[in-house]
């Protein structure tokens, strides 16, 4: 049996520069891991069978990233069949990266579980063909993350002993329209260079190229960053393409108190 825990992430930054001739973007962000997890279990049977609990996921078993890793590696290498258990902690549709990391989980726990001696490098690549950023969670460690989000370059970024709340509102927003709002944009800044700076000057100049449209499109999730800022974040975003939207706070500040309701689905706190 192997047990092993999927992270998330948040996107700090995020510029979305041209659009590629295979359909996808080239992308600039800084990906920073946070320790809200997921589990996945996986043992050996005698037949595939994938099973979920925790949180609502969207998506057939067929269409799962679970399944599709799976699918992958068997084009590659021989090993039997898997009984996988997922109980789902991060919510989907958040822009914390949940699916992904479920699908660079599954990539690990079959290198482990079956020996197939893959090194990381292997296995990223392998994650790459799943999703552009699922790459990221073989690793999960602070990166610049260029090209479709999927070539990495490690930074020194430590936010240890910041505060950290994250609110999810009830609101999904789908790749197709968190990319309708876009005109891609040679960016001035360099987020890499940007992030050099103290946490509260980022809000200067750090931004995430999705929000002026979908903020347009779901105030909401405008009211909830507008909230964390006016309730003492040093600095706030939407995390990738939304829905969730993240406050920074000193170590020496309070976190606001919030709740859940009818309009906010989940909530994290650090």
């Amino acid at each position: 049996m192997m047990i092993i825990f999927p992270g998330s992430k948040i996107n700090i930054g995020l510029n979305i520069i041209r659009k590629r001739d295979d359909g996808f973007h080239d992308i600039e962000s800084v990906f920073y891991p946070l320790p809200w997890t997921d589990i996945l279990e996986g043992i050996v049977a005698d037949k595939d069978e994938i099973t979920i609990t925790g949180l609502h996921v969207d998506c057939s078993l067929e269409d799962n990233l679970i399944t599709k890793a799976i699918n992958l590696l068997r084009r590659e290498y021989h090993f039997g069949q898997v009984k996988i258990h997922l109980h789902k902690v991060v919510p989907m549709g958040a822009g914390l990266g949940g699916g992904s990391a479920d699908a660079a989980a599954t990539i690990l726990l079959l290198n482990d579980l079956f020996r197939l001696q893959m090194s990381d490098v292997t296995m990223e690549d392998y994650a790459r063909v799943l999703g552009s950023d699922c790459a990221f969670f073989i690793r999960k460690k602070p990166v610049f993350a260029y090209a479709k989000g999927d070539v990495f370059k490690d930074i020194s970024l430590d936010l240890s002993g910041w505060k950290i709340i994250v609110i999810k509102p009830e609101v999904h927003i789908g790749t197709k329209e968190a990319y309708a709002g876009i005109v891609p944009l040679e960016s001035v800044n360099s987020i890499e260079k940007d992030l050099l700076q103290n946490v509260e000057q980022w809000k200067d100049t750090v931004k995430n190229d999705f929000e002026a449209s979908i903020f347009k499109n779901h105030p909401q999730i405008k009211d909830i960053k507008d909230f964390l800022i006016n309730n003492g974040a040093d600095y706030a975003s939407m995390s990738g393409s939304g829905a969730s939207v993240y406050g920074l706070y000193s170590p020496d500040k309070s976190l606001p108190q919030i709740n859940i309701n009818n309009a906010v689905s989940w909530i994290g706190v650090l």
